[in-house]
């Protein structure tokens, strides 16, 4: 969900749009009539995802190309690194870590089966990415990585366009930091709006699990002006906050990279969420996707 930057090349004449019930309801594979073979992924008429087949390195919703600055740093160019994917949509950012590290090792746990295989039909991985896809329960499927493999976990799950409750606490934060290598990095794209309580919430509580941390949203998001996405960074190693600070500010859509004592301020003495107090994330307002 998220804001696209735009551009053309060829268009797409005469394609029609893809649709289908999945598990988490209906899918729509629409074609972008500007670029010969690019796709939004709609899931009840929520944007999920966007894909260029040409161009795989294109990501094109603002939270996505905030995940791609995170992807680009982790590691030095081009090096191959292994990343665990929690929500797949159209296996956007997969492709984009294929794209721009070959032959890294990638698992993408997505628990709708069912639009997993309508992305691998109407949009075919390229057979010589190291992408596994598993349909599983995002949690389930991050307790059976294994312990330290990782350099990167990113965490991208809706059900009914809201992160659910047990993908927001501590304790799944724990299996986060099991899966990862000492110093591994985990970004989690949070969607919120006015009073802000949630991401507040998310913040304090990957405060309690990691020693470093960075947000990235549209400075409109973070004055409570509108509902939208967020992208945090966690790691217990410093983040290169300079360069991602200058990438955000960047981007076509610019956002605000948040750290240290204004992002600690901003939690405004929320509280860590435990399994036990875990609530899913706010449902968007109807206007959210207009």
């Amino acid at each position: 969900m998220g804001k696209s930057r735009g551009g053309g090349r060829r268009r797409q004449v005469g394609v029609e749009a893809v649709v289908e019930e999945v598990d988490g309801g209906l899918a729509e594979l629409v074609p972008d009539r500007d670029r010969a073979r690019g796709w939004t992924l709609f899931v009840d008429g929520a944007p999920q995802s966007y894909v260029d087949l040409d161009e795989p390195d294109r990501l094109e919703f603002e939270y996505q190309r905030w995940f791609g600055h995170v992807v680009d740093l982790v590691a030095p160019a081009g090096r191959p690194v292994h990343v665990v994917h929690l929500g797949g949509g159209a296996l956007t950012l997969a492709r984009y870590v294929a794209a721009t590290r070959p032959r890294s090792t990638q698992l993408v746990v997505e628990r709708d089966a069912a639009l997993v295989r309508l992305v691998r039909r109407e949009l075919p991985l390229d057979p010589g990415a190291r992408i596994r896809v598993r349909s599983a329960d995002a949690r389930d499927g991050l307790a059976k990585v294994p312990d330290g493999w990782a350099d990167l976990v990113v965490s991208d799950v809706f059900s009914g366009a809201r992160t659910p409750a047990h993908l927001t606490s501590t304790e799944f934060l724990d299996e986060v930091r099991r899966a990862l290598k000492p110093g591994g990095v985990h970004a989690a794209n949070l969607t919120d709006g006015p009073p802000l309580a949630h991401l507040r919430g998310q913040i304090a509580t990957a405060a309690a699990r990691f020693t470093e941390l960075a947000l990235i949203a549209d400075p409109a998001v973070l004055r409570g002006k509108r509902f939208g996405n967020a992208v945090l960074v966690a790691s217990d190693l410093p983040l290169p906050l300079t360069e991602l600070t200058r990438r955000a500010a960047s981007d076509p859509h610019p956002a605000r990279v948040e750290h240290g004592t204004s992002l600690t301020d901003f939690t405004g003495g929320a509280r860590p969420v435990t399994d036990e107090a875990a609530v899913a994330s706010p449902a968007p307002p109807p206007s959210a996707f207009r």
